[in-house]
């Protein structure tokens, strides 16, 4: 286990119990050490993952032991989760593994300032080095005070403020509900903005759905609801409703650092931190600001802080469409709160808001933008360490032209996070180990999406190639 770009990360099995356990008591003590009263509540959700209720209820119990009040918000949104602590001034704890496979699990930790930073998650990991050997395990068990309902009024509220009444009057908009959190939220809050609303896919098995790779089963699903229903588009998220996933009226995906963008005008932004992975034309779209960073919230987070001005607002956003709102900004005459964690209800209903309102189809914003068309996909079982033997094989330049050698000449190279290429051509090939799970990552930029999609699926065959021959040698 480890923590990855949101959270502590690892196979469920080896997080029930004691670890889960052990992470939750070192977060209680970096509360303590940080001047919350030790005695304060902390609100814990979880997402449908069949190993959630056990952890979520192990680290309710550490939480008792540690001389916190433990309330059991149930399954909801993670941004709910973190929205009702803030407005409480309280801490939380979310156990999802948000989009990565079900047998894998994780936490995520909210302080008082909100989602934990790097040097949070330093010393957590740390304490629990420290401990691991003679942390007592269990602690007593209990029954903890229940407010699910009051957490999800409170964000159902904020989406109040998102919209004006009946906006979406007119819209046909499928809802691709499979195992989210916000399955059932979703199709609430759309109808009360006047969607006709088509709820399509709903799982009682858990589903992961990552947003920034999305499966060639679901793309072809997306594209068969939009066609069978006639609808404007499709709207979904991932596990814990903190990325979101939009697809046009053709049911072609409407990619994440898109949806990023589409919010950010929608609020009209100052200023936009994202990762390196989104988009790089949006640096040059529509006179918006724009700061880079690694991937991972808690780098856009700290971006966003770094950005933060009161004259202006600032958004952040992720490849794979989450989003998060740094400032204060006014909507309808009303006060939109300032929300820094990772949000799909808002970009949902910007992307469907923007759309009502130019009365423009979904598949043609990206014409407008005129932006670089980008395709990303995954090594899944890749180890980490396997990913850093790549990335320190091309790290050479001559070593990297060799690699990409079949699509053209190396113009220059971002380490930021991982290594991104960028060709004479100005294509773009970027390979990143997953923070999240053991993975492999490649995105790409070209002029027009066969060809981005091309560049990916070419990357990731050399890759299989070079571990495939590293693993005869190693026989």
């Amino acid at each position: 286990m480890k923590f990855g770009s949101s959270g502590v990360r690892g196979l469920a099995s080896e997080l029930v119990g004691k670890p889960a356990g052990l992470y939750t008591e070192a977060f209680a003590k970096r509360l303590v050490s940080s001047g919350f009263q030790s005695n304060g509540q902390v609100f814990v959700g979880r997402d449908r993952r069949d190993s959630s209720q056990t952890i979520a209820d192990n680290c309710m119990a550490a939480l008792a032991a540690s001389g916190f009040q433990p309330l059991d918000c149930g399954i909801l949104p993670t941004p709910a989760l973190a929205l009702y602590a803030q407005k409480h001034c309280a801490a939380a704890i979310m156990v999802t593994g948000s989009h990565i496979p079900a047998d894998r699990n994780g936490i995520k930790f909210y302080s008082l300032k909100g989602e934990i930073d790097k040097a949070d998650e330093a010393a957590i990991t740390n304490y629990v080095a420290e401990r691991s050997n003679v942390y007592q395990w269990p602690p007593a068990r209990g029954t903890w005070p229940v407010c699910h309902d009051e957490a999800i009024a409170s964000y159902r509220d904020r989406a109040n403020d998102i919209l004006e009444p009946g906006s979406l009057s007119g819209m046909r908009v499928g809802v691709y509900q499979h195992s989210s959190v916000a399955a059932e939220l979703l199709v609430e809050v759309l109808q009360s903005f006047g969607a006709n609303v088509v709820p399509v896919g709903k799982t009682e098995t858990f589903v992961p759905v990552d947003t920034e790779a999305v499966d060639a089963a679901t793309l072809a699903k997306l594209k068969g609801w939009a066609h069978e229903f006639k609808l404007d588009a499709i709207v979904s998220t991932d596990a814990d409703a903190d990325r979101p996933l939009v697809a046009d009226e053709n049911g072609d995906l409407f990619r994440g650092d898109l949806i990023g963008l589409a919010t950010a005008l929608f609020v009209t932004a100052d200023t936009v931190v994202t990762p390196v992975t989104s988009n790089s034309g949006i640096s040059n779209a529509l006179g918006l600001e724009v700061r880079r960073t690694k991937v991972g919230s808690p780098f856009v987070i700290a971006g966003m802080e770094a950005a933060y001005d009161d004259d202006k607002i600032v958004v952040g956003f992720e490849a794979n469409g989450g989003v998060l709102l740094g400032s204060d900004c006014q909507l309808n005459d009303k006060t939109l709160t300032a929300l820094p964690t990772r949000d799909a209800l808002l970009p949902i209903l910007a992307v469907l808001g923007t759309v009502a309102s130019t009365k423009t189809p979904l598949s043609r914003l990206r014409e407008m933008w005129k932006l670089p068309s980008c395709a990303s996909e995954r090594l899944e079982n890749f180890p980490l360490e396997s990913s850093r033997k790549l990335l320190r094989r091309l790290a050479s330049s001559d070593s990297l032209q060799q690699f990409l050698a079949p699509f053209g000449t190396v113009a220059d190279v971002d380490e930021t996070d991982g290594i991104r290429a960028r060709m004479h051509t100005g294509e773009i090939i970027h390979l990143r180990p997953s923070g999240n799970a053991p993975e492999l990552r490649c995105y790409s930029e070209a002029a027009d999406f066969d060809r981005a999609t091309a560049l990916v699926a070419q990357t990731l065959e050399k890759v299989r190639a070079i571990a495939s021959i590293d693993t005869e040698v190693v026989r």
